[in-house]
């Protein structure tokens, strides 16, 4: 089945908040939502299920659970039990879930920034401390590239910190991690006794290398992990609200199903049904989507290289998000509101993603070619005016 990308899809009166926040004028590049349509077969499931008409309360373990056990096996050779498998709403109400099972108050969260804001409103929320290390940025070439300064990362570990949270591939600035990266993170995490949640939200959306789900390293690790997948950001179906977690300790199990059952509301019925739907039947979707993202990717970054002078970015290898590197343009204000006051382009502030963030701004190239293009062009002109 052909897959139209290229389609643009007008979503400014609907209820995007994607579309809606900045209004008519706007080109809005900012949160991680995608202008695609998703897989035929989510949208022919939904439908089937609306026909049906009942929607009381549903019993969601079963046929979700065994559809991830074999996605799992199949793509990680990860051998996973159903039972390890915690159907959840969303993989950010899954991090303020995890940082109110680990530890107590005033324990510390390990994140290396700049990181996706809401692990700090979780951290936060929780009453917990961030223990933040940055993300060392390197030159490679005509971009931007992130390493790992594991020195750091473990001198920011304290005696009261109780978790780390990974994120892979990473958000913001589009690193998906090495065998040999997550392994010595990992042997730092087990000597130091620290669980580990891993935000894999875009483990689907790998534009270069291999995405290694950290659990699969060892039993010893996978004894530490709180593994958190999803189809939202892989199919956009991030308004159906369905995520999960695996968990394959059954202590560390119970302890997170304990809190989640005071503050954690089930899954829906639709986000269930096209959850399911898209790991059943979304492959060739998905299969035509990567080279589609990977070809906006590779566009963008010779453009940027080309028409902006004062900006670097990254060459994300994961995601379809990339991490603009302002700081040279000596701006009046910050980026991202020079861009959407001045071009009529809303992104993302760098600022809110944490220290390593000021001066950058993140920008969503998923969408149609077109859309990624008048988005750059207008900037190009704004910052046109700027000599």
């Amino acid at each position: 089945m052909p897959h139209d990308f290229d389609r643009v899809v007008d979503r400014l009166h609907t209820d995007s908040e994607k579309w809606r926040r900045h209004g008519d004028g706007v080109l809005p590049m900012w949160v991680a939502d995608m202008d695609f349509r998703s897989p035929e077969p989510v949208i022919v499931a939904l439908r089937e299920r609306v026909e049906h008409g009942v929607f009381g309360y549903g019993d969601l373990d079963g046929e979700l659970q065994a559809v991830i056990q074999e996605r799992l096996k199949a793509l990680y050779d990860w051998d996973v039990e159903t039972k390890h498998i915690l159907a959840l709403p969303g993989l950010v109400s899954s991090f303020n879930l995890v940082a109110r099972a680990i530890g107590t108050t005033g324990d510390g969260v390990l994140l290396k920034t700049p990181a996706y804001f809401p692990f700090f409103q979780a951290i936060d929320g929780a009453g917990r401390a961030l223990n933040g290390t940055e993300l060392s940025a390197v030159q490679n070439g005509e971009t931007l590239h992130y390493e790992i300064d594991f020195d750091a990362f473990e001198a920011a570990i304290t005696p009261r910190t109780r978790l780390f949270i990974l994120c892979n591939p990473h958000n913001p600035v589009g690193r998906v991690y090495t065998r040999a990266e997550l392994e010595r993170l990992a042997e730092i995490c087990l000597r130091h006794d620290l669980v580990i949640c891993s935000d894999e939200a875009h483990c689907d959306l790998i534009l270069e290398g291999t995405h290694v789900p950290i659990a699969t390293l060892a039993p010893e690790v996978a004894a530490r992990c709180i593994t958190l997948q999803a189809p939202s950001k892989t199919f956009n179906l991030s308004g159906l609200a369905c995520g999960f977690a695996v968990v394959q300790n059954p202590d560390l199990l119970t302890q997170l199903q304990a809190v989640a059952e005071r503050i954690v509301p089930h899954v829906n019925l639709m986000g269930y049904t096209g959850a399911v739907a898209a790991y059943r039947h979304g492959g060739d979707w998905l299969d035509a989507l990567l080279p589609y993202l990977r070809a906006n990717r590779d566009a963008l970054v010779d453009f940027v290289g080309e028409n902006l002078p004062g900006i670097q970015t990254t060459c994300p290898q994961g995601t379809y998000l990339a991490w603009l590197d302002c700081r040279e343009l000596d701006l009046p204000e910050s980026p991202s509101d020079f861009f959407l006051n001045e071009a009529r382009v809303a992104l993302n502030d760098g600022a809110e993603f944490g220290q390593g963030g000021e001066g950058f701004v993140r920008l969503n190239f998923g969408c149609p070619r077109s859309t990624l293009v008048e988005g750059l062009e207008r900037m190009r002109a704004t910052l046109d005016t700027l000599v």
